[in-house]
């Protein structure tokens, strides 16, 4: 087996592990001030809307135009007294947007582009976009957006609980905030690819979050009738025990989309290609980052709070004060303590090694040989 691997089993079994729980502060302190600085982003310097929510007009020339895309957008500016997004396409033509101009304006500039690259103003193609297009794009995502967050509220309260489905909402409201303050950065252009890339994440972000979810509630079951483990100890285990998935997905989802936004749109110009991979290479990031530092993390912060917690954590602390005090570790206990502490139902020991002298104990008085 592997070093990543052996280290992935051995997380699982709860032989090594991160205390995630403990250091919460700081990853809500790095969370908050990631959120700030991409709500200033947005703030300051707004996102880049395509053509398609501001409305315009996208000219195609004819195939194998010996212009350059640079020398396409000085003549599309001069003529437009816009700004001008020049793409030159797979055939050798070149697809030039300008927002904001109405039919009239499109007329003239045509004619300018005809005579500035030397084609016939009958060859160039041009396409009105309006501006009501794209707003009702925006009005169906956030129509959609408001409906997938309900739904994801709703489930996970009925799947697991209310405290879980407040952290998961919560996680992806900080995946989206981050996504958007990026293309405010960046300055890459929003078009309906970006919509839809923003609408992708969600789903890939509540993945992981629900992995880690379902291993803390079956991990949880019965753990009021045990004084060994505080919820946070297990929250801990849940995330430890599903590092090494998570980071596996999230690495296996993020190449691809890497190729398409790095090779695709920085190497091979195809521009078109950044509208979505740099939503979905932000958003997988972002949602394995809260689904481990952000959602679990929240979800043992308001467990703790509840009176049968805050009563298992006191009694939890005395145990290991008083195995402190008495100079014995904290998991060495006789054979009968640990049947009468922890029934068969109560939460496993998984946070640190194994308990080895109580499982030896567990075989004692059975006889020997094989089971007929």
């Amino acid at each position: 087996m592997s070093k990543l691997g052996t280290l992935g089993a051995r997380l699982h079994r709860g032989e090594v592990g991160y205390d995630f729980v403990k250091n919460r502060k700081i990853w809500y302190g790095i969370s908050i001030l990631i959120t700030i600085t991409a709500i200033l982003g947005l703030a300051v310097r707004g996102l880049n809307m395509g053509i398609e929510f501001q409305g315009g007009a996208v000219f195609t020339t004819p195939k194998h135009m010996s212009a350059s895309v640079a020398q396409a957008e000085t003549y599309a500016e001069e003529a437009s007294d816009h700004d001008a997004i020049v793409q030159k396409l797979g055939d050798g033509s070149l697809r030039i947007q300008i927002a904001g101009i109405d039919t009239g304006k499109s007329d003239q500039i045509k004619d300018a582009l005809s005579k500035d690259l030397k084609v016939d103003p009958e060859q160039i193609n041009a396409d009105l976009v309006g501006p009501s297009w794209g707003e009702q794009i925006a009005n169906k995502a956030w129509e959609g957006l408001g409906i997938f967050m309900i739904l994801v509220v709703i489930y996970l309260a009925i799947a697991f609980e209310w405290r879980m489905a407040l952290a998961a909402l919560v996680a992806l409201i900080h995946d989206i905030t981050i996504t958007t303050g990026i293309y405010a950065l960046v300055g890459f252009e929003v078009t309906p690819g970006t919509v839809i890339g923003l609408l992708t994440i969600l789903g890939y972000s509540l993945y992981d979050t629900v992995v880690v979810f379902d291993s803390l509630k079956e991990q949880t079951k019965g753990i009021t009738k045990q004084t060994r483990w505080t919820y946070s100890d297990i929250a801990n285990q849940s995330i430890n025990g599903t590092l090494m998935r998570s980071i596996n997905t999230t690495v296996v989802a993020l190449l691809p989309v890497a190729g398409l936004l790095f090779i695709g749109g920085g190497v091979l110009g195809a521009g078109m290609l950044n509208d979505i991979s740099l939503s979905l290479f932000v958003g997988l990031a972002a949602g394995a980052y809260s689904s481990i530092f952000i959602a679990t993390p929240l979800v043992a912060d308001l467990k703790e709070r509840e009176p049968q917690m805050k009563a298992l954590r006191k009694r939890v602390l005395a145990k290991r004060a008083q195995a402190a005090s008495q100079g014995t570790p904290e998991d060495a206990e006789p054979a009968d303590a640990a049947v009468d502490d922890e029934p068969e139902d109560a939460a496993p020991a998984v946070v640190g090694p194994r308990n080895q002298p109580a499982s030896r104990n567990r075989g004692r008085g059975r006889p020997s040989g094989k089971r007929r």
